[in-house]
Formats: structure tokens, sequence, C-alpha cells
């Protein structure tokens, strides 16, 4: 039985490997983090604009600072942002719910390496094919441009929801 269990684990390690090594790439480097729905939920949000409901997910780095409220979040720290279309439920009209998958976005801290963009590096996986977002890295500047109204919250619309 032991013997079994080894192989599966190995198995699966191989295989995580061989899924990490294929995962898609923003223009800028960063990779699809696979497991971003794993993560634990930091907020949820509705996009008015885009008629999308989100869900923000953080990696543990970044959910323990969230949590300590302590600003800037340390590097290592990743954020994902998870956007469905909004569409009214079938059989209950007055609700809304989660449609079709529209994108992932990431944010991912390292003050060193993104130091023109607050430390933070963006990036964006488009529809169920996860394709990367942007045809170069200078797509960016549109993501670090919506974010500088919120700089002083170390470039954070999203802050951990509370519930008793």
């Amino acid at each position: 039985m032991r013997k079994n269990l080894i192989v599966c684990a190995v198995i699966l390690s191989v295989a995580g490997s061989v899924f990490a090594a294929d995962r898609p790439v923003a223009p800028n480097g960063i990779a699809l983090y696979p497991d971003y729905l794993s993560w634990k939920v930091v907020a949820p949000s509705y996009r008015e604009d885009k008629g999308q409901i989100r869900v923000i997910t953080g990696n543990d780095t970044a959910v323990a600072a969230l949590k300590a409220g302590i600003k800037p979040l340390p590097d290592g720290s990743v954020l994902a942002k998870v956007a469905w279309k909004a569409e009214k439920h079938p059989n209950f009209p007055v609700a809304t719910e989660p449609g079709a998958f529209a994108q992932v976005e990431f944010m991912v801290k390292d003050a060193k390496k993104y130091k023109e963009t607050g430390g933070w590096g963006f990036a964006r996986f488009v529809g169920d094919k996860l394709q990367p977002y942007g045809k170069d890295k200078s797509f960016v500047a549109e993501c670090f441009g919506c974010h500088t109204p919120v700089a002083g919250n170390d470039y954070l619309f999203t802050k951990i929801v509370k519930a008793p």
C-alpha cells in the first residue's frame, strides 16, 4: 500500500511539473499560477462597466499580510482576480450569478523586479484558453495606470473582507 502511495505521489509530482512547464506566459514573463482557485478568498467584487463578477484570491503570503494589515505587501505576495460575465439566474431573476469565464489577472509583488510599477508585476489571461493578454511588455502600463489612483494603498483596490 505504501509503495502505491509513493508511486502515485511521484506521478502527480511529475505531472504537475510538466503542467507547470506548459503554463501560458504573459509578454512580461509572468506565468499563469495554475492553483489560483485553491487560494484563499480575499474579497468578491463587481465591475459595473464590464458586467463582471469577480473573486480576488491570494496566496498564503498575501493573505497573511492583508489579515495583519501589513502594507506594502511583502515580496512573494500574489493576488489573482478571477472574472466571469454576470448573468441573471434563470429560475430566480433577482439573483445574479457567474456566467462565462472572462479572465484571470495576477498581481505579483517583487519590489526590485517591478520597481517601475510600484513593486507589482501584472499579468492577464483571457477566455477559456487562457490566452496571455498584450502584444508585448508595454501592456503593463494599462494595468498600472488603473492602479495609480490607489497608490497610497500599495496599488490595491481590494481589502480583505471581514466576517464575524
